[in-house]
């Protein structure tokens, strides 16, 4: 896809809010548009937004740099790891970026950030090392070759910051072909502490690959860990499942001022795109709320605009050119 200097021009105005009153669920529209690109223009500008005072936008510049999966963008994401002064929420995000673009370079800066004083930034890192080089493995090899197969279309089309538990990496296996058994293997595996957080992860995304009502069900009992990230990226990939099962763990996840705001605001986003009846007035709520932290109430504000679109006719969500008033469509 090309675009024109004046539409890029456009998008770049759009989620940088250079005339200060775009509204942050359309800077997000933009910012997906951008990331749709894939080029080095895409880079350049998403790079820019750094500079913003908000969290939430900077955490998911970050995972859209990470989903480019281009070199190019390593160095403004080192920058954000390397910066102490940044969120955490941030830096984590930039860890696990540069553990998707997945290049050797990147681990002797991982490294020394696995004893970060923030236990999310140095989970991160832990995770991101262990992907880095399961993706140097002939496993990750023969996975990536096969993501790449046009014939087999993926079940998810995100790089994920851990891989599926072998046997579950590829293809769309059908809920009634999994067996409870298997079923229960990987929520033990998903709950054990004694296991390396990158294995733990392989059995999150081989019970997101399932998806069944059973999956879903072992995938929540993990909001019972200590860990804000690992509860975090349980949230995550319940947004990416979008089963109304998990509706009611994810409202109790956001109704719960004790949680991490990290956690919150992946519940909050994930129930914007399931979309149901039942999860409009959480979201509201949190959006008027004067005590709510300020991740989770951009967070709700975000995922109000996801549940409009999703109970909309609107083809693309990511059309930040149209909410630009360019009237031009581009995905």
């Amino acid at each position: 896809m090309s675009l024109s200097a004046t539409q890029l021009k456009a998008l770049e105005d759009s989620l940088l809010n250079t005339s200060g009153k775009v509204l942050l669920h359309d800077r997000f529209r933009s910012l997906f548009t951008l990331k749709s690109l894939k080029n080095e223009d895409s880079i350049r500008i998403i790079s820019k937004g750094f500079q913003d005072s908000s969290a939430l936008l900077k955490h998911e510049l970050a995972y859209c740099l990470g989903q480019i999966k281009n070199p190019l963008a390593l160095p403004v994401l080192e920058s954000v790891l390397r910066n102490p002064s940044e969120d955490p929420m941030v830096r984590h995000e930039a860890a696990e970026a540069m553990g998707a673009i997945s290049t050797t370079d990147s681990i002797p800066i991982l490294k020394q950030y696995l004893s970060d004083p923030d236990r999310s930034v140095r989970e991160t890192c832990e995770i991101a090392i262990a992907k880095i080089e399961w993706d140097k493995t002939e496993e990750g090899a023969e996975n990536e070759e096969a993501t790449r197969d046009e014939n087999r279309l993926p079940l998810y089309t995100s790089i994920d910051p851990a891989p599926a538990t072998s046997g579950l990496l590829t293809g769309a296996p059908r809920p009634e072909e999994i067996s409870q058994t298997k079923i229960d293997e990987l929520r033990d595996n998903l709950l054990d502490v004694n296991r390396a957080l990158f294995e733990r992860y392989r059995a999150m995304f081989a019970l997101r690959n399932i998806g069944s009502p059973a999956a879903v069900d072992a995938l929540a009992a993990g909001f019972s860990d200590d860990s804000a990230l690992f509860k975090h990226e349980i949230a995550f990939v319940f947004g990416q499942l979008l089963s109304p099962h998990s509706v009611p763990c994810l409202i109790e996840v956001l109704q719960n001022s004790t949680e991490s705001d990290m956690v919150r605001h992946e519940a909050a986003e994930a129930l914007g795109g399931i979309a149901t009846p039942e999860v409009l007035p959480h979201l509201k709520e949190w959006v008027a709320r004067d005590d709510a932290p300020v991740v989770v109430r951009e967070s709700c504000q975000v995922a109000l605009d996801m549940w409009e679109y999703e109970n909309s006719g609107d083809f693309q969500y990511a059309n930040g050119l149209e909410s630009t008033s360019t009237l031009i469509s581009v995905l």
